[in-house]
């Protein structure tokens, strides 16, 4: 049955209600007055192809969705926007969730277009009751990266690219500019599948957490459709899950333990009794004073070789109590003074130096699908150029690309 005229304006109607935004910001969004959105909704007046692509950016959906037989009132931006009522009327807020839900839908289409299936590669899930207090929240967190880590043959060594550990899981990965106080967000959609997403304007430790706390998400809140997150949430139970996943599956326990061994360190005080059935043999296992202590350069080697920042693994150590409240605060002052930043420049082991490198292996991966499928005549020049500033190449540059590529 063809879609009327009317039906097309309940459904725009429905996606900005869904989306907490009123019909002035919508027209703000798209370049149209109010009382143009009022009579669109309304069934009053027809709208063009141009517009309904900039209404459909807009409310964070794939411009096909309003076509379809049975349309999606419940969409994932709509989803991000109700789990937060604070949400509503941030426009600037809207604009970086329309700019990763927009990246989302174009590398889903390009891979379409190329003929790559990814719903071979659906990533891992987990059936976790909501935590009932921070503590248990912590607990089902580490426990899931443990069994992720030992699902994936990870061991206890470093990950040297998370984001492409995502990829194979069939997670897409993306980085764009997000306000301040988002970290980065979740996306779980039914033609997108799972799509995570970090702030690209944040340091590239920071990311790398970032990834791995999202991928919690991915693999135990998919059922909520979206997740977004923020400085301020960070006390509700799923975040605090979320970032001892990330700790544990970054900084596995065990992995830091051996390494600080390798240091000479780790050791505990202790007596141990010896049996040989004949008599009881005591042996004082004690270091020399001091010799334990952890010191700031073993902070800046232990951060590089996990590729986190020195501030997480300080943290990191003093929950697993590997250093005392009273150590924690010292080497802490010290960071701060920028005495640890100092030695680990002099160590070579700052965040410049690290193996650990931001190789943009999105934008290379996104590119490199846009470019197969203008050489395919699946998409045109034109529309090459929109994907390609989509990542911050201008149109002299993607020409340049084509040129190179022998595309023209």
């Amino acid at each position: 049955m063809p879609l009327t005229q009317q039906e097309l304006g309940r459904r725009i109607r429905s996606a900005r209600e869904n989306s907490s935004l009123t019909q002035e910001q919508l027209g703000e969004l798209v370049k149209l007055p109010r009382v143009a959105i009022t009579q669109i909704e309304a069934g009053a007046r027809a709208v063009s192809s141009l517009e309904l692509d900039r209404i459909a950016f807009s409310l964070g959906r794939d411009i096909r969705s309003f076509f379809v037989e049975e349309f999606d009132e419940n969409d994932a931006l709509a989803a991000l926007f109700r789990s937060d009522p604070e949400f509503s009327g941030q426009l600037h807020l809207m604009q970086a969730l329309q700019a990763s839900l927009a990246l989302g839908y174009e590398v889903t289409n390009l891979e379409q277009l190329l003929g790559i299936d990814r719903a071979q590669l659906l990533a891992a899930g987990y059936d976790l009751a909501q935590p009932q207090s921070k503590w248990e929240a912590i607990q089902q967190g580490e426990r899931i990266a443990r069994q992720e880590r030992q699902r994936l043959d990870l061991g206890t060594a470093p990950i040297i690219d998370i984001a492409e550990i995502l990829e194979v899981q069939g997670i897409r990965t993306g980085a764009v500019d997000l306000p301040d106080d988002i970290s980065g967000l979740t996306l779980c959609h039914s033609k997108i599948g799972v799509f995570i997403v970090v702030n690209s304007t944040q340091a590239l430790l920071r990311r790398r957490f970032s990834f791995a706390h999202e991928y919690a998400h991915a693999l135990v809140d998919r059922h909520n459709k979206g997740a977004l997150s923020r400085a301020v949430n960070r006390s509700d139970l799923l975040e605090v899950r979320a970032n001892a996943f990330a700790a544990e599956f970054l900084m596995p326990t065990e992995g830091i333990k051996n390494f600080v061994s390798t240091l000479g360190k780790g050791s505990v005080n202790r007596q141990i009794a010896v049996f040989d059935e004949a008599e009881v043999v005591q042996v004082d296992a004690r270091s020399a004073p001091g010799s334990q202590d952890i010191q700031l350069y073993d902070i800046a080697r232990l951060s590089h070789h996990f590729g986190v920042s020195r501030g997480a693994m300080l943290y990191r150590l003093r929950n697993l109590r590997m250093l005392s409240e009273t150590e924690f605060q010292v080497l802490d002052d010290q960071e701060r003074s920028g005495a640890g930043k100092a030695i680990a420049e002099l160590l070579n082991a700052n965040e410049s130096s690290s193996a650990i490198e931001d190789h943009q292996d999105f934008k290379r991966r996104f590119l490199t699908l846009a470019l197969e499928a203008y050489r395919r005549e699946e998409i045109s020049q034109s529309k090459f150029t929109e994907l390609a500033n989509m990542v911050a190449v201008n149109k002299e540059m993607a020409q340049s690309m084509l040129d190179s590529a022998g595309l023209n």
